[in-house]
């Protein structure tokens, strides 16, 4: 049996994504249907995959290639760990605050149909943070910015979670300490900007439809949406990993699905406004509904930087820097040294775990021996260290063609049994 629970809701003799797809194919978006077949493919060595052999008792071991989507629970976790390891050796070593932007409740539907507006969403709470400290101290901070579209239901909810410098860098090069932000004037200039930001991002014909939205909104949020800021040092690597945990993973975390008995979901989550955990079931096809439209669209990022972080201005700024630290003695960037992605092998020792390459039976060392990849639909052998080595992949290339042969031939003998009555109104519905 599958033991990834949401593999198995999605992909078990229930065909329930099938079936969802069969019933809104018109509504799903290209990206959705592309990151769920990388998600049901992914660690299938049917899909490519490397040969280790133990140089002691010479046991055999395939390692599949891993699809490295955005929906994929096995691949996510490892990359935003392995992102906010990264960022943590790059930051300055100053204090930051982790704001969080918010919009009122009646207007997350209007991001969910207008999705080109959670980019604008991102910009606009950064560039008004950096005109407050601009405005107030005449620096320009470093901002690292993460959109997160769902709520502890994995409902839509999109908000922005920031990382700010508490100071900034001057014209003349030189580290300004500040730490003050209003909360008051936050809220209030953060709801103008959001209205003002659904009134130009959208069509004449949609704003009409929304313009009652908008001003249900105003009306009901006389201090402005909430923005939310604590007043607190935290350490930056957990920040990073808080801001980080979403940025390719599902909305919801495998431990937090309680049951599925085939034709329901049964999932925990934390009640914020009373603190307390509760447990909500609802319907595969309402389950499958609420995850799907949080995977973000194509090349779209959901991790940005501003000010001091972004790409323009980063060297230049740690430059200049660089050169003041020396003068004030104070400081505030770590020694320059190279920054490289770990391996496989190192996350996996690093996160407390025995070394994947070392035998459980007699404690020697796996040997790499070749491996396969997946080219125009057919298994090839690209490295093939010696003649065994190639004849044996070659045995399992032919053993896994055989199976997709045999597959094949019972489809085509279900063509010609009777279709269902549910399967031949699903058919008419699409036609």
């Amino acid at each position: 049996m599958e033991t990834n629970i949401l593999r198995r809701i999605f992909f078990d003799k229930n065909n329930h994504w099938n079936n969802f797809q069969c019933k809104y194919e018109a509504k799903i978006r290209p990206v959705v249907q592309k990151e769920i077949e990388k998600f049901r493919g992914c660690g299938n060595p049917k899909n490519g995959f490397k040969l280790f052999v133990c140089e002691g008792c010479h046991d055999v071991r395939k390692v599949p290639y891993r699809c490295k989507g955005r929906f994929c629970t096995t691949c996510s976790g490892g990359e935003s760990e392995e992102w906010s390891r990264l960022l943590t050796e790059d930051v300055l070593q100053v204090n930051h605050r982790h704001v969080i932007f918010t919009i009122d409740e009646g207007l997350r539907d209007v991001f969910l149909l207008h999705r080109h507006l959670l980019k604008d969403l991102m910009d606009e709470a950064a560039r008004l943070i950096m005109g407050f400290f601009k405005k107030k101290a005449k620096v320009t901070p470093g901002i690292i910015s993460g959109l997160h579209t769902f709520g502890s239901r994995v409902n839509f909810n999109p908000h922005v979670h920031m990382l700010v410098t508490m100071g900034g860098i001057t014209k003349k090069g030189e580290w300004k300490q500040f730490d003050f932000l209003p909360f008051q004037m936050l809220r209030k200039q953060w709801q103008t900007v959001v209205l003002k930001l659904i009134r130009r991002g959208v069509s004449d014909k949609a704003r009409k439809k929304i313009q009652p939205r908008l001003q249900k909104a105003f009306n009901n949020n006389g201090e402005g949406f909430y923005v939310h800021a604590p007043k607190q040092r935290g350490d930056i690597k957990e920040q990073l990993r808080y801001i980080g945990r979403y940025i390719r993973r599902p909305a919801i975390g495998l431990n937090r699905i309680e049951a599925y008995d085939g034709h329901n979901v049964t999932f925990n989550y934390l009640d914020k406004t009373d603190g307390k955990k509760k447990e909500e079931t609802v319907s595969v096809e309402e389950f499958i509904s609420r995850l799907i439209r949080h995977i973000p669209d194509e090349q779209f990022k959901t991790i940005r930087h501003y000010g001091m972080y972004s790409r323009r201005s980063k060297n230049l700024s740690k430059k200049m820097l660089c050169e003041w630290q020396k003068k004030a003695r104070k400081w505030i960037l770590k020694v320059k040294k190279t920054l490289r992605r770990q391996t496989w092998r190192e996350r996996i020792v690093a996160s407390g775990k025995n070394a994947p390459l070392v035998c459980g039976k007699c404690e020697y060392y796996y040997e790499y021996k070749g491996e396969v990849c997946l080219e125009n639909g057919k298994l090839e052998i690209k490295v093939a260290l010696c003649a065994t080595t190639r004849a044996y992949l070659e045995r399992v290339i032919n053993h896994f063609t055989n199976i997709q042969t045999s597959k094949k031939r019972e489809e085509k003998k279900e063509e010609y049994k009777p279709i269902s009555t549910e399967r031949q109104l699903c058919l008419f519905s699409v036609s």
